[in-house]
């Protein structure tokens, strides 16, 4: 199986060593480097139809890249478009769903599955609207945050809230609900009220037991900031 690293502190490449006949596929424009071992190739992995349900649901693009080692072993390099931490994840006993953008790359064995959500959810999540991204298969698949990446843990009793647009991906097996503020009560109203006046927008509610992957940085709220100086 390909090997994943991520290298450097700082806005870290992805390292992938493949052997000879083995493949990976990734996001459009993240391989920056690959030696000539390896053959690229943009394709629409799953067909028209998934390549369009995976676009609307967390904004990746029409096409994808898949390296592989036609020639011999070899080595590539990849980014992900924003700035920011990654992790690799293993694929198999544990599956994940994934928000917006944070998709990096993944070995041949690991399927992006899209499917809907309830209509509470798709209202109010940035997680592809009615439509949201999950893992299947076996294998490796690597993911990225903007700006620092840490990990949670849920246990029973302990549910967690966190805003929306920090969260990457967490474990399939928690249970989660969005909402317009951390609070139990105040009808449609007061809860919209509440979100606007403590700064927070949407919030992620998570139950269960599982992992969660966040990063510290929201990119809404970055290019709102970045916008609103003056040229």
């Amino acid at each position: 199986m390909p090997i994943f690293n991520v290298t450097g502190e700082v806005d870290p490449f992805l390292h992938i060593a493949l052997a000879k006949g083995e493949k990976i596929y990734c996001e459009s424009d993240a391989m920056v480097m690959m030696e000539t071992n390896l053959e690229l190739k943009g394709k629409m992995t799953g067909g028209i139809g998934a390549a369009l349900m995976r676009t609307f649901a967390n904004g990746e693009s029409f096409f994808q890249q898949h390296i592989e080692a036609l020639r011999g072993d070899g080595d590539c390099l990849l980014s992900p478009t924003l700035p920011g931490a990654m992790r690799v994840l293993d694929i198999g006993s544990q599956q994940y769903m994934i928000s917006d953008g944070a998709f990096v790359a993944a070995t041949s064995g690991v399927e992006l599955k899209v499917r809907t959500q309830s209509l509470g959810n798709a209202l109010f999540a940035q997680s592809g609207g009615f439509f949201i991204t999950e893992t299947a298969g076996s294998g490796q698949l690597a993911v990225s945050g903007f700006g620092a990446m840490s990990e949670l843990e849920v246990a029973p009793g302990k549910d967690v809230v966190i805003d929306n647009s920090h969260v990457v991906c967490w474990d399939k097996r928690l249970q989660y609900e969005i909402s317009m503020t951390t609070g139990s009560s105040g009808g449609f109203l007061g809860n919209l009220i509440n979100s606007q006046t403590s700064g927070e927008g949407i919030v992620l509610k998570f139950r269960g037991t599982g992992k969660i992957l966040v990063c510290s940085r929201n990119r809404a709220a970055f290019l709102a900031w970045t916008q609103s100086k003056p040229a």
